[in-house]
């Protein structure tokens, strides 16, 4: 019954009473997050639009993914007395093993594994915009491709990059967006509400973090889509989309756990 009554009245509404509520207890916009999944205030699409979207970027992906071995990767060099493998370019990650011993697992117990290594260890940004719209708050993400993904696209953060691809060491072109993360502390029209490191899974990656970053742009602010794969979802779709089949990925969810 009481969340009936909240769905009848009108978003700004909900946030006029709660003015007095903030403290320092809290995240200044925790209260705003809150009402954002109460209902899809979302300015652009339905949650249906959004689902039949990212099934068709499933459906149209140009991804293609074969297994090959491991000697046979180009720019990948094995050292023959190591049998460690790294990047020709010396950048990007390492692989190599390590020995382990535990007495807090399962079992007392000691094991040897191969282990990826980002070089530089710090791996890279990802960083989510928050813009409003009509004054309400979308979530800029993007359809993105992974080799390892499970259903080839999932949704992704607006930068989504590791420090060798922000530096070009592909030989590519800067991830979209870069430039708005990287010069954040600078920008007068940018409001910073998380940035902090991230741990990556410790089992696979060795000492590895990402510097997650929520950042808000001022309504006039302009931002440009660079192609479809891009979409302002509302917070309401993205957790909604979270119980779908592993739609949503690990980094959209680790930023916006902070809200």
């Amino acid at each position: 019954m009481i969340v009936e009554r909240l769905y009848n009245k009108k978003y700004h509404q909900f946030l006029e009473k709660t003015k007095g509520f903030t403290n320092e207890v809290i995240y200044p916009h925790a209260i705003e997050s809150f009402f954002e999944t109460l209902n899809d205030w979302s300015q652009f699409y339905s949650l249906e639009d959004v689902k039949k979207w990212f099934l068709e970027k499933r459906k149209n992906s140009s991804l293609s993914v074969e297994d090959i071995p491991l000697n046979e990767v180009s720019g990948w060099d094995i050292d023959p007395a190591t049998g460690n493998i790294s990047h020709c370019s010396g950048d990007f990650f390492t692989v190599h093993g390590i020995r382990v011993n535990s007495k807090n697992r399962e079992v007392d117990i000691s094991w040897e594994q191969p282990i990826l290594e980002q070089v530089g260890y710090d791996g890279g940004l990802l960083g989510i915009i928050k813009k409003r719209f009509n004054d309400v708050p979308h979530y800029l993400c993007e359809a993105k491709e992974e080799p390892g993904n499970y259903g080839k696209v999932q949704i992704s953060p607006s930068l989504q990059a590791t420090f060798a691809n922000l530096n070009q060491a592909h030989g590519g072109r800067k991830p979209h967006f870069a430039e708005l993360f990287i010069s954040r502390a600078d920008n007068i029209n940018v409001s910073i509400l998380f940035d902090s490191w991230l741990a990556e899974d410790g089992g696979r990656l060795h000492l590895k973090r990402n510097r997650g970053i929520l950042l808000e742009v001022n309504e006039e602010e302009e931002i440009n889509l660079p192609n479809d794969n891009f979409i302002w979802l509302s917070l309401y779709q993205i957790k909604q989309l979270l119980k779908e089949d592993a739609w949503i990925n690990p980094h959209v969810r680790g930023i916006l756990a902070h809200v």
